[in-house]
This record gives C-alpha cells, structure tokens and sequence, in this order.
C-alpha cells in the first residue's frame, strides 16, 4: 500500500496526535526542569559539596558540553529506531542523573550526574520536533514547534521557586529524588502512549495534506555532505555568530549564576531573586513569537534591526547594573531580566539564517553548526564567571561579594565584542554571496 494510499481525508491531526503532542511536550518541559534544576539551588549546592565556584560551574559546564555532543549521534539513533525509545532512554538517563545527584557524596559523582542529565535531556527536543514531523500535517509544524519550544520553556518557572521551596522544606535527597520518580514515570507514560507514526504509515515521513507531498522524516546531520561545505557559505558561519552572540548571558544566568548574584550579592530574598528569574522565562516566551514574525517579515534586516540590538541591550543593562555604586535598584534588575530574556528569540534568528541560506540537502548539517555556537558561547561564560569569582578569593557562598560578581560578569563582555564583530563581517559577505551588496572594489 502506498503512503498516499494510506492518508487520512482529514486535514486537521487527530485525538491521538494531541495525546502524543501532548506526552511529549510534557516530558520535555520536565526535561528543562531537570536541566534548570541548579538555577535555584545554586548556594545549596555550593554548601552541600563545599565547592568553590569554579568547581560549580563544571556542574552547569559538563552538562551543557554533553548536551551539545550528543546531538549528532541522538540525530543519527532517531534515523534509525525513531522518536519513542531513544525518548523513554533520555528520561531513563535523567533518573539515574537526577538519583545520582540526590545521593551524591561528592562533586566528582555531582558532575558524572549532570553529565547523565545532559545526554538524557539531549534526546528529548529533537525526539519531539520528529514527532510533530510525523503526526501532524507538514504545514503546521513550524507552528507546532515553536509551540512546542514555548510551552517546554515554562519548565524553567517550575525549576525556580518551586523546586527551591521543596528543598528548603525537604532535604536535599527528597527533593532531587522526587524529581528522579517523575522521570521514571514520564518514561513509562512515554513508553506506553507515544509511537512514532501514524498506524496507516510503515515509516516516519511527514505529509502535507494540501499537496499530497510525502517527505521522509530525517533528524540527523547531513554527513554525506560534510561539516566543511556548510561553514563554507557565509550564512552558515552568521548563523554561527548570531547564536554564539545572543543567547549565553541568560544561559549563564537563569542557569547558574543569576540566583547568587541576585541573593548573596545584591542582597535580594530568594522570593524576589526567584520573581525576576521567572520574569526572564515569560518575557522570553511573550515575545519570541514576535520576534519570529518580524524575522519573517524582514529577512534583510535581521542582523541590524534584531539580533544586533539584542546584544546591545544587554550589554548596556549589564553596563548600568555593574557600574551602579552599590547594591542596583530593583527596577534596574528587572530591566536586566527583561534584556537578558531577548537573547532566546533573538538567537532563534540564527536558525532562520541557516535555514534561508543553505539548500535543503545540508540544512541539517548547518543546524547542528549553528547550534554548537550558542552552547560554546554558554560554556565559556559559566565557567569564565566561575574562575573569575575564585580568582578574586570570592569562590564559595560565604565569600560572595557584590564587587567580585560585578567583576565576574565583565567576562561576558569580550564575548559579546567578539560576537558582535564577526556577525557584522559575515552579514556583509553573506549579502554579497547572495547578490544583495556589491563587492567592494578592489584598490589599485
């Protein structure tokens, strides 16, 4: 029987397209909760396994550098045995993660458990993006996926204060064995509820119900063609750029360092460091899909009119909230949220980069370039700020100052300059690659 055979007349997704969605969302919004799951608790860690805050940031730097490994070979298992088991495995490896930190009796098994976190947090996303590939309508998957991306962002606000008010209340092994339990049964709810296509389909393909058109759904990069020929067009490396760029300093803060800074150093209670990082997760989620619009709208003047200006706005806040003389005032700090929350939508242009100015058969392999910058840019920052606070004597919780914090986030600042620097050289290469811009006339 052929797959146009087999289609449904119906145009809309069915029920059990919903459930699937559904399941699958959820177990991704627990993905980012465990993945989040230091961002409250970061001065509970620092005195649970008496680490100084380099050591720290090796929980948030391991974690990452695993996530961003393990994407290629995720892609590759989901080719081949599709989105169901490899999703059951990445919350099965969370559990065993989230356990192992809940027990842990030092930070060498501390940071093996958020390493388990990050491979199993790897398979999750791409396993959900394959998912909505093949039980919905190929028209409406950009949609889905950034609905998908929206509502698994909102983990975060649950990572935050909930989390902390359960361990304060708790212990330390209650409220991260807790967590491990939920993984358990969303890998059982995973295994039992979600397939991987539709019954009247022998394989994952994506169909559009207006033309007919049967796709084969494929997940991992493109490695017939090569990493090399994808950095070669000059959308790839701004694609690159602008997601190294963008993204890192919220990254940083909602992931590590923003809850010690806003407590031990700017001397906020742990109800209001909480309220501005939830701020940071819905203004990021309130104006990503305007963002996205307006990257639909202006191809031409993405890099200027948005992803730029992003980094600007954060550099500017970060600029006034360090310079302060004292302890910042409170509406500083929430406009600090509110800039650091551009950096997500902002960043999700990189991937409207890759997309626009790569063919279809090397999309994937620029994807997962684009990608690599944004968690390379991640990494450096947690642990730079880390180092920095160390090599100011100001490494562990008790130690903490607001001078050697406002000293430690000044990192960011090369990044940002460096970012910034090669966005604009490779805009104006790849406007010319494209025909956009004349090249500039050669001297004599």
């Amino acid at each position: 029987m052929s797959f146009r055979a087999a289609l449904p007349r119906a145009d809309g997704p069915g029920w059990r397209a919903w459930l699937i969605w559904g399941v699958g969302v959820a177990a991704y919004m627990l993905a980012v909760i465990n993945r989040s799951s230091l961002s409250a608790v970061g001065v509970d860690a620092a005195e649970r396994f008496t680490a100084d805050a380099a050591t720290l940031s090796m929980f948030a730097v391991i974690q990452l550098a695993v996530y961003g490994g393990m994407q290629i070979p995720v892609g590759l298992l989901l080719d081949r045995y599709g989105a169901r088991p490899i999703m059951t495995i990445g919350m099965i490896l969370m559990a065993v993660g989230q356990l192992t930190l809940a027990l842990s009796p030092s930070v060498g098994v501390a940071i093996l458990a958020r390493a388990l976190l990050g491979a199993g947090d790897a398979a999750v996303f791409p396993s959900v993006l394959r998912l909505v590939a093949t039980w919905f309508p190929a028209q409406r998957a950009p949609v889905m996926s950034q609905l998908t991306g929206l509502v698994g962002q909102a983990g975060q606000l649950l990572a935050i204060a909930p989390l902390a008010a359960l361990l304060h209340a708790t212990s330390w092994e209650i409220a991260f064995g807790s967590i491990a339990g939920l993984c358990v049964l969303f890998a059982i709810l995973v295994a039992l509820l979600i397939r991987n296509h539709p019954p009247d389909r022998a394989a994952d393909v994506s169909v559009n119900t207006e033309t007919g058109a049967i796709k084969i759904v494929r997940s991992s990069v493109d490695t017939g063609v090569g990493i090399r020929a994808a950095w070669a067009h000059p959308g790839t490396r701004l694609a690159f750029w602008s997601h190294f760029t963008t993204p890192f300093a919220g990254t940083a803060f909602v992931l590590l360092w923003g809850m010690p800074f806003l407590t031990a150093g700017e001397g906020l209670s742990p109800a209001q460091a909480a309220s501005l990082l939830s701020l940071y997760v819905v203004i990021g989620m309130l104006i990503g899909p305007l963002v996205g619009d307006l990257s639909r709208r202006i191809p031409h003047l993405r890099s200027r009119a948005l992803v730029l200006p992003a980094v600007g706005i954060q550099a500017l806040v970060w600029s006034v909230v360090i310079a302060w003389p004292g302890p910042a005032p409170i509406w500083s700090l929430y406009a600090l949220a509110f800039a650091l929350a551009m950096g997500g939508p902002a960043s999700m242009i990189a991937f409207d980069h890759a997309r626009t100015h790569n063919p279809a058969h090397r999309l994937s392999t620029a994807t997962g370039i684009t990608n690599v910058g944004g968690f390379l840019a991640a990494l450096i920052a947690i642990f730079a700020i880390g180092l920095a606070l160390d090599l100011q004597g100001a490494g562990t919780p008790d130690t903490y100052t607001l001078d050697a914090f406002r000293l430690a986030f000044l990192t960011q600042f090369p990044l940002w300059a460096i970012g910034a620097t090669f966005i604009v050289i490779e805009r104006r290469r790849t406007r010319v690659h494209i025909g956009w811009d004349d090249p500039r006339p050669k001297r004599r």
